[in-house]
């Protein structure tokens, strides 16, 4: 019976403490009923409003880091981040401009094409400017750009055929420099040569405005002689050595070769799922059905 009481019969200043709790939660479920804390009673902010407000705080991050020194390192300005960019005083809407212009693939080789691309100021420009770095190959493209004709080693042009020039002749078009040009002649052999003119914009780092210049000059007089693969023999190695062909497109082939046992057509290669229709006249300058 002692110990039946000692359990639920309470002293004075106990009951007093059970009633004080009682009268907290009891204030609580209260509250929880009668007071409306759904968005419904938030007012809403004016979007219009929110969009200048954050435009001005981004202002105040520039005139921030404008005056701000920040760690003098070179670095390529294609790959700022967010981070990076906020240390250099970019606002938020600049550094996405860079973002999605990169998410393209194209890359700004200039400190003037940076600004076109980011819409910075002036002041901003020549105080991050000085840090850009550009790979050995832009800088020589840009070099190049700044000659002018009378400025370019005069050097015979042999042939003005796109399959046949050479370093040498390649070099007399304004923009193109030693890199360029061999890596257009690198390109070429790869291909075993140039079927159409427009496959010189395929030469990776090649400025449409420079690819223009030289197409301007050299031509595709004779077609080159491809060594075709017959699709249905073919080896998967030696299909994918195949220009325009990656390990996935060349999964594929096979896989639908598999399917029908052999390709009638080599048209038939339009039917698989997937097949990157706007390379399909490049890809059957190497490939035959037979």
């Amino acid at each position: 019976m002692n110990l039946f009481k000692s359990h639920f019969w309470h002293h004075k200043g106990q009951r007093n403490g059970v009633f004080l709790l009682g009268v907290v939660v009891l204030f609580f479920q209260l509250v929880i009923v009668f007071i409306d804390f759904s968005s419904d009673g938030i007012e809403n902010i004016n979007t219009t409003d929110a969009a200048i407000f954050y435009k001005q705080i981004d202002s105040l991050k520039v005139i921030r880091f404008a005056s701000k020194k920040f760690k003098k390192h070179p670095f390529n300005p294609n790959y700022i981040t967010d981070g990076k960019g906020a240390e250099l005083g970019m606002s938020l809407d600049a550094i996405d401009r860079l973002l999605a212009y990169r998410k393209t693939g194209k890359f700004v080789n200039s400190k003037r094409a940076f600004q076109k691309v980011t819409g910075i100021s002036d002041v901003l420009l020549e105080k991050i400017s000085p840090f850009f770095k550009f790979p050995d190959w832009v800088i020589e493209v840009n070099r190049n750009k700044k000659r002018t004709p009378s400025e370019k080693v005069l050097t015979k042009i042999t042939t003005t055929d796109l399959n046949k020039a050479t370093a040498s002749d390649l070099r007399t078009v304004v923009g193109v420099g030693a890199v360029f040009s061999e890596r257009i002649i690198k390109y070429r052999s790869k291909l075993q040569g140039f079927s159409m003119q427009r496959q010189l914009y395929e030469v990776w780092g090649l400025e449409e405005e420079i690819a223009d210049k030289v197409v301007a000059v050299f031509k595709v007089l004779k077609l080159p002689n491809i060594q075709k693969l017959n699709v249905n023999t073919v080896t998967f190695k030696e299909l994918l050595k195949t220009p325009y062909i990656n390990y996935e497109l060349c999964k594929k082939i096979f896989e639908y070769r598999d399917s029908v046992a052999e390709l009638q057509s080599i048209s038939e290669l339009k039917n698989i799922t997937g097949f990157p229709l706007d390379l399909y006249e490049r890809i059957v300058l190497y490939l035959l059905a037979e």
